[in-house]
C-alpha cells in the first residue's frame, strides 16, 4: 500500500491527504517488541549512564559502539546532526558513537553572534535584521566559516542540533514583538546561549533563560514589579506560568516514565495551582537591563541592538522586589521548602536561586524535558521505558549529579530503541520538521552562498510553516501533544510536526524545495544570486548513468538506508526513462531523483 500512495503521490494526487496517509502507514509498519524498561548499560565511560530501572523490567541489551553499516551510521546522524554528510558517515564508521559524542562536546561552541559581529565588520553599512537567520544557517550547516574561513571552523553538530531543539522547548521568538525584531544581537546571544548550555547543566541553563533579556522581554519578566495597590500594580505572572507549565515540569504530575501519576480517583493531579504561579510571579520581580542602575532608573531601554545589555544578564533592583512575601512554591516529595514556601525577606537574586533549585528538583523536570528531547531528536512516540531510562541519566549521571544534558542526550542517541530495530515499539519514528528537511538536503550536497549570507528571511515562514526563533507563541510551530484526528487519537499517537501540515503549507513546502532541487545548484546557466544557496551536484551527476549506484548514495545519505524495494523500483522506472547523453540531461536525472526521494512519505517520516 505504501508503494501505491508512493506512485500515486508522484502523479499528482492530493498531497494532504497522501502524506497524512502515507506518513501513518509508514509509522505502523512496525513489528510490536517487548518493552525494554531497564537500565542501558552499554556505552563506555564517561557516557556510562544510570538510568531508573522501571519496576519488573528486563535489561535492556548492549548495543554496539561501532556502526556496522553506512544506513546505522546516517540513521544515528540523522538524530544527532541537521543531516547527514558522507564525510560524517565514514567518521562515526571510524571512531564509533561513543568516541563521536565526546568529540562532538569536546569541539568549540559555534555563535550566532560572532557571525553578527564579523558580518558587520565586512558590510558595516549593510546590516539587517535578517542576518541573525543567516547566523542560525551557518552554524546548522557547518563547515569554514564564509567570513573567516581560514579562522573558524564550525564542527559542533549535536550541540547546534539540540540547541535547536530546546529552542522549540524555551521558546522566544520575534515574530509578534518588534522590540525583539529590532534586537538581533540579543536573538542570536539567545540562541547561542542555549547551544552553550545544550551540553552542560539543566540549572545553569534555566538560569541562564530566566535572566537572559531577550526572554525577560517576551514573557514580560523585564522590570516586572512588585505589589504595589495604591498603583495597582500587580506582579506579572507570564514567566512564572511559562517556565513551569512548558520549560520545566508541565500541568500535570508524572511517573518516571513520563506516564501521569494518577489520584484515587484515577484522576490525573496538577503540577501546582494559582497560588503557586503568584508565589513565583513574586519571585520574579526587580529584574531590567543590565544598566539601568547606572541610570538610576528602573524602566530604562536600549534601543542600540548592540549594547551591553541585551547580551547581560538582567539585574535585580532591591527597591522593585517582592521582599515582603512569603511565596508559595512547588510542593513534591522532598521538597527542601517546609511545604513549598520562601520565606519573606529575602533578596531579589536569593529569591530566584531558591526558586529555580525548587523547579529544578522537582521530579517532573527529568521525564517532561527528557521525553521532549526525544520527541524533537528520535520519535514522537517513545516508550515509557525509554523514557524511564532517559529520565533516569537526568536524576543521576552516574556519578550523582542531577540534570546533566550531556548524560540525557547520549541516553536519548544511545538508548536501545534509538539504535536497535529490533528494540523499537510499534509506531516508532517521527515526521520530519520542513526546516530540516531543508538543512538536510542543504548538508549532504554541499550546499553554500558564495557571500554567506542568504535571502530567505521573509520567506522560510510562508513556505515551510516555520523559522529559528519565529514561532507565533511561546507555544512553538507545534504542540508535543498534537493527535491529528481519526487513526492516530484513536491509537492514543501523537505527531506534533504534523501540526505545520495544512492545506496551504503542504504544497508550498513541495514547490520551495523542488526551487533549491532544480533551480539553486552551482553551475545554474541562469546564475545563481552572491547570496543564494546552491547545491552542488557535481559527484551526483558522475552516477547518473548508473542508476543503482545514485540510488545507492541517496537511500544511505537521506533515508538511511531504509529505502523499500518498492522504492528502488519506482525510482529505477521513472529514472531511467529519462534521458543521459549530455551533461543537461544527467543533472536532471540527479534531480528528479533529489525531488521525488525529498517529499516521499518514506522520506519525511524519519525511522
Amino acid at each position: 500500500m505504501k508503494s501505491t500512495l508512493l506512485r500515486a503521490a508522484w502523479m499528482g494526487a492530493s498531497p494532504r491527504l497522501l502524506l497524512v496517509l502515507g506518513i501513518f502507514i509508514a509509522l505502523r509498519g512496525v513489528t510490536p517488541t517487548p518493552d525494554y524498561s531497564g537500565p542501558y548499560p552499554g556505552a563506555p565511560d564517561p557516557l556510562q549512564l544510570r538510568a531508573q530501572r522501571s519496576i519488573g523490567a528486563a535489561p535492556a541489551p548492549k548495543i554496539a559502539d561501532i556502526p556496522a553499516t553506512d544506513g546505522e551510521a546516517a540513521r544515528f546522524l540523522t538524530q544527532a546532526t541537521f543531516g547527514p554528510t558522507r564525510e560524517d558517515i565514514d567518521r562515526l564508521k571510524q571512531i564509533g558513537y561513543t568516541a563521536w559524542i565526546n568529540e562532538q562536546v569536546g569541539f568549540p561552541v559555534s555563535s550566532q553572534l560572532t557571525f553578527l559581529k564579523n558580518a558587520t565588520v565586512r558590510r558595516p553599512d549593510e546590516f539587517k535584521r535578517d542576518w541573525r537567520l543567516d547566523a542560525w544557517f551557518v552554524n546548522a550547516i557547518g563547515g569554514k566559516d564564509p567570513i573567516k574561513p581560514t579562522q573558524i571552523v564550525h564542527r559542533d553538530q549535536l550541540r547546534q542540533r539540540v540547541a535547536f531543539a530546546l529552542s522549540e522547548i524555551m521558546v522566544a521568538s520575534d515574530a509578534t514583538s518588534d522590540p525583539l525584531g529590532n534586537a538581533p544581537h540579543g536573538m542570536t546571544h539567545y540562541y547561542d546561549t542555549l547551544a552553550r548550555d545544550a551540553l552542560g547543566n539543566y540549572r545553569t541553563l534555566l538560569e541562564d533563560v530566566t535572566l537572559h533579556p531577550v526572554m525577560g522581554l517576551y514573557l514580560s519578566m523585564l522590570q516586572n514589579q512588585k505589589p504595589d495597590p495604591v498603583h495597582n500594580i500587580r506582579p506579572d505572572e507570564n514567566y512564572a506560568r511559562e517556565v513551569m507549565q512548558l520549560f520545566s515540569v508541565g500541568l500535570v504530575q508524572l511517573n518516571q516514565d513520563g506516564t501521569p501519576l494518577l489520584d484515587a480517583a484515577q484522576q490525573t493531579i496538577p503540577t501546582y495551582d494559582q497560588e503557586t504561579v503568584k508565589g513565583f510571579a513574586h519571585v520574579f520581580t526587580g529584574w531590567t537591563f543590565k544598566g539601568c542602575q547606572a541610570e538610576g532608573v528602573f524602566d530604562c531601554y536600549f534601543y542600540d541592538t548592540t549594547a551591553p545589555a541585551w547580551v547581560s544578564p538582567m539585574e535585580n533592583h532591591a527597591a522593585y522586589h517582592a521582599s515582603a512575601q512569603e511565596k508559595q512554591l512547588l510542593v513534591y516529595p522532598g521538597v527542601s521548602l517546609p511545604g513549598g514556601k520562601l520565606g519573606a525577606g529575602g533578596s531579589g537574586p536569593g529569591d530566584l536561586s531558591a526558586a529555580l533549585d525548587n523547579i529544578f528538583n522537582h521530579p517532573n523536570v527529568g521525564p517532561f524535558i527528557g521525553k521532549q528531547l526525544i520527541q524533537r531528536l528520535v520519535t514522537s512516540n517513545p516508550s515509557a521505558g525509554y523514557v524511564g531510562r532517559v529520565a533516569g541519566a537526568f536524576n543521576d549521571n552516574g556519578q550523582g549529579v542531577r540534570g546533566d544534558l550531556r548524560a540525557v542526550v547520549g541516553a536519548i542517541l544511545l538508548d536501545p530503541e534509538a539504535r536497535d530495530p529490533a528494540a523499537q515499539p510499534p509506531h516508532f519514528g517521527k515526521v520530519r520538521e520542513p526546516l530540516l528537511r531543508l538543512t538536510h538536503l542543504w548538508r549532504a550536497l554541499k550546499g553554500k552562498s558564495k557571500s554567506g549570507h542568504m535571502e530567505e528571511f521573509w520567506n522560510m515562514e510562508g513556505n515551510l510553516g516555520q523559522s529559528p526563533m519565529y514561532a507565533a507563541s511561546v507555544f512553538n510551530f507545534f504542540s508535543p501533544r498534537y493527535s491529528p484526528n481519526g487513526e492516530p487519537q484513536e491509537l492514543g499517537l501523537v505527531a506534533p510536526e504534523l501540526q505545520l501540515a495544512t492545506d496551504y503549507m503542504l504544497p508550498a513546502n513541495e514547490s520551495y524545495l523542488m526551487t533549491k532541487i532544480f533551480d539553486a545548484y552551482v553551475g545554474n546557466p541562469a546564475g545563481i544570486g552572491d547570496d543564494e544557496v546552491a547545491i552542488n551536484l557535481s559527484e551526483d551527476v558522475a552516477l547518473a548513468t548508473n542508476i543503482p549506484a545514485l540510488i545507492g548514495r541517496y537511500d544511505a545519505l537521506f533515508l538511511s538506508g531504509q529505502m523499500t524495494d518498492q522504492m528502488k523500483q519506482v525510482l529505477t522506472e521513472r529514472l531511467s526513462g529519462m534521458p543521459a547523453n549530455n551533461t543537461a540531461a544527467k543533472r536532471l536525472r540527479v534531480q528528479e531523483a533529489l525531488y521525488l526521494i525529498i517529499n516521499s512519505p518514506d522520506y519525511i517520516v524519519q525511522k
